[in-house]
């Protein structure tokens, strides 16, 4: 077995590589790790999304938690960025999401927070992988008599608690709109209907609230934002909200029925952020991925953005070193500091909504000046990781990045990177129209072929 934690915990097709054994040995393990920490029995809080394999994995996680001495406060279906709000305000020593996110119901995942609402750091996930993958975490002595740990089930203040605090980032209410939201038959499921109904004079409809197990992500959520669109614009909606299956990402549709991307919302928040002197450095922390788009939205408002490696993780890392308070990718994910401690889609989208409201404006409107330049990604499939390292390092590739930066002549960009995750090399063109980002995409693509 490799590496078992990637760039946001551990991820698999139920039964074909994440199963309830490893689910049981990371429970052990994290129960472990946070004893050190803790230096005594350690509370984990546990919250899941409406896949059918979320039972299975949270009845082994709970059970290696509790024969290693934890206590678990089981929190139900209820969205990722709840799980971590509530993992501080319970004071628990960390918080266990079971999710794959936006992936397709057959996948799962477990991501961890440590009890400040922090994703787990390398160093404590490392500990973690280093007991199962050694073998030692089945050496370890299961507790007896009182030291097994319990279960303590949850009522809906932990629920409660987390809308109230989503609701007050709001204080000058969102009355006048009319909204449409998508909740990816998802984790939001749970959560998005009350909180938007905690908004008097707020025309709302949920579509995809529903989950039967297999439909989370399927044809809906910010991945399949198609069927939103078409009844955002036959239904005079102002805006339509899409979730992802844990509801840390959010997505829009404006009026027309055309997206808004991650970008486009960070341009708007970091705007009104900015006007309102709350923007440290005027700059906002985005990813390489970003499009040239928000970048000229920057430059032109007089702000900037500063690039990390793809990933939240990686966001957060810069935002919390630098002291900067907001930032995101362009799949959305958005981090407000202010308010949460890791991406929350629902707290985006009452900021996004605010921001609406107060600029008078449609949404369309809002976000027009930040330009979104074609982009035009082709994946290469190599041999290894060995391959990628050498087809990264070849000056004839280099030559021709530089050939093709400059053709494009300051309208556009070029982003040759590994997978951090698969045996590809991605290739990334931005450019003034997709024809020309997409030759100029296929060109190196075919070269990277040949090296």
């Amino acid at each position: 077995m490799g590496k078992l934690f990637g760039t946001d915990g551990i991820r698999g097709v139920v039964n074909a590589g994440l199963d309830a054994t490893l689910a049981y040995k990371v429970g052990l393990a994290t129960a472990q790790v946070l004893r050190g920490e803790e230096g005594r029995k350690p509370l984990v809080a546990i919250g899941k999304d409406t896949r059918i394999s979320s039972d299975l994995l949270e009845g082994a996680l709970v059970a290696g938690l509790c024969s290693a001495g934890a206590d678990v406060l089981h929190l139900g279906v209820i969205p990722t960025p709840a799980v971590a709000w509530v993992t501080v305000d319970r004071k628990a020593a960390a918080g266990v999401v079971i999710s794959a996110s936006h992936n397709p119901f057959e996948h799962n995942g477990i991501k961890i927070f440590n009890g400040k609402g922090f994703k787990l750091s390398d160093e404590l996930e490392g500990e973690i992988e280093g007991l199962i993958l050694s073998g030692e975490v089945e050496r370890l002595p299961l507790k007896t008599h009182d030291g097994i740990g319990r279960v303590i089930y949850a009522d809906e203040s932990a629920r409660d608690d987390y809308i109230d605090h989503l609701v007050s980032t709001v204080p000058d209410g969102l009355d006048g709109l009319r909204i449409l939201v998508d909740c990816a038959n998802g984790a939001s499921s749970a959560t998005a209907p009350e909180l938007f109904d905690r908004f008097d004079g707020l025309h709302c409809d949920i579509i995809n609230a529903d989950p039967d197990g297999v439909n989370i992500n399927t044809n809906c959520g910010s991945t399949h934002m198609d069927g939103l669109a078409a009844m955002v614009k036959a239904g005079s909606y102002d805006l339509g909200l899409a979730f992802d299956g844990d509801a840390d990402r959010f997505l829009a549709v404006s009026e027309m029925g055309i997206p808004i991307d991650g970008d486009q919302i960070m341009a708007a928040c970091g705007r009104a952020l900015k006007e309102q002197g709350k923007l440290p450095g005027n700059t906002v922390v985005a990813t390489v991925m970003s499009n040239i788009g928000l970048h000229r939205f920057f430059a032109e408002n007089g702000m900037q953005a500063v690039c990390t490696d793809v990933g939240d993780r990686n966001v957060l890392e810069r935002m919390l070193r630098d002291g900067y308070v907001l930032g995101g990718e362009q799949s959305g994910h958005t981090i407000f500091l202010e308010h949460s401690t890791t991406g929350d889609g629902q707290l985006t989208a009452l900021q996004f909504l605010r921001i609406l409201k107060a600029s008078g404006c449609k949404a369309s409107e809002l976000v027009a000046d930040c330009r979104q330049y074609p982009q035009v990604l082709v994946n290469v499939a190599v041999a290894d990781n060995a391959q990628k390292q050498s087809i990264m390092a070849s000056d004839t590739l280099k030559e021709a990045i530089a050939g093709g930066e400059q053709a494009l002549a300051g309208n556009g960009r070029i982003l040759v990177r590994p997978s951090g995750t698969e045996a590809l090399v991605r290739v990334m063109v931005e450019a003034e129209t997709a024809e020309i980002a997409d030759a100029c995409a296929h060109r190196l693509a075919n070269l990277i072929k040949t090296l």
